[in-house]
């Protein structure tokens, strides 16, 4: 019997045979990771604004921009409006454009700059919070020299714009550069850092006062006590959302040391600014527009109570934000005063 002939596979050129293979899909590029309180209309709103850079160059500006929170406007609105009540009140009417412009400037400018040296301070402690795990130095992004020399730069361009007001504002700006500088690492050392956050986040304040009148009168340092109570409520509700976590690192914040008796402590605290207030608007003579106003913020004071009454962590966040509308809604209700006065 003839043996039967072995067919021979036909061979196939390289090129064609890989050509034939399934390619496998390529794999999107990961994207950074954010911080989870991120706002996502004004992440949007960079991305945006940086679409026409190469991808690198746009990933790493955007690196930047989240290590000066402006992802996050939040916090410099907070700061804006003391800082505006204080240039009103100061003036009696609107105040200089030029120095509404230096003042607003200067508010995001600091606020900026806070924003890095803090991030540099917490560069270990920020990787144990989920919230803020996708901070730029906390995954890695920039390094903690870079936030330095960030900081620096933000600073200096702060001094700059005190130039242009007097001696008095720019000796107080040192004051405020080192709150500024102070603040991220006392929550190492007390429980009270909230108090130094007002305290860094309220110096316009005076700076305000001194700029426009040359000194700080006892309305300037009224306010300026005001807005201290006032950092501490809303700071203690944004602490509250990170205090388990916090009390594992072994971070402090008014919201540990508050425990069981935040709320009662927190409603204490928003009727104390309240009563400031007050103060402020029979000092500063202002009219019904102002009391309206006044009335309006403890009606958001007290939705805030209301909705972190189970201190779950979105409705801690949400209070915390709604202090925007609380400072803007007196800031009208000065504006207006002044304006019918």
């Amino acid at each position: 019997m003839a043996p039967t002939p072995r067919k021979r596979p036909r061979r196939t050129s390289a090129p064609l045979a890989a050509a034939r293979r399934p390619v496998a899909p390529a794999k999107k590029a990961a994207a950074a990771p954010r911080p989870a309180d991120s706002s996502t209309r004004a992440t949007r709103v960079l991305s945006w604004l940086l679409q026409k850079l190469p991808q690198q160059q746009r990933e790493r500006a955007l690196d930047y921009l989240v290590l000066t929170r402006m992802d996050r406007p939040i916090g410099a609105l907070l700061l804006l409006w003391p800082t505006w009540w204080a240039l009103w009140l100061a003036e009696g009417d609107f105040p200089p454009l030029g120095l509404l412009i230096i003042f607003t400037l200067g508010v995001f400018a600091m606020r900026s700059a806070g924003c890095a040296i803090n991030d540099f301070a917490d560069r270990k402690l920020d990787p144990q919070v989920a919230r803020t795990a996708g901070r730029p130095i906390a995954s890695g992004r920039i390094t903690p020299r870079e936030a330095l020399i960030v900081f620096a730069a933000l600073l200096v361009f702060s001094f700059v714009l005190v130039l242009f007001t007097n001696h008095f504002t720019i000796a107080l700006s040192f004051g405020g550069a080192a709150l500024a500088a102070l603040y991220p690492f006392t929550k190492r050392y007390t429980h009270l850092p909230q108090v130094v956050l007002g305290a860094a986040f309220g110096w316009s304040i005076p700076m305000a006062f001194g700029a426009v009148s040359g000194h700080v009168p006892p309305l300037g340092w009224l306010l300026f006590l005001a807005n201290i109570v006032w950092s501490v409520v809303y700071d203690t509700e944004y602490a509250m959302v990170d205090r388990d976590e916090d009390i594992k690192a072994g971070a402090k914040s008014t919201a540990i040391l508050f425990g069981d008796a935040d709320l009662p402590i927190l409603g204490i605290l928003m009727a104390t600014f309240a009563l400031a207030m007050l103060f402020v608007g029979q000092r500063a003579s202002l009219g019904w527009s102002y009391w309206l106003s006044l009335v309006a913020a403890l009606g958001l004071f007290g939705w805030q109570l209301w909705s972190i009454r189970t201190r779950d962590r979105t409705a801690c966040l949400q209070a915390f934000r709604n202090n925007n509308w609380l400072g803007m809604v007196l800031w009208i209700g000065i504006v207006l005063a002044l304006a019918f006065r």
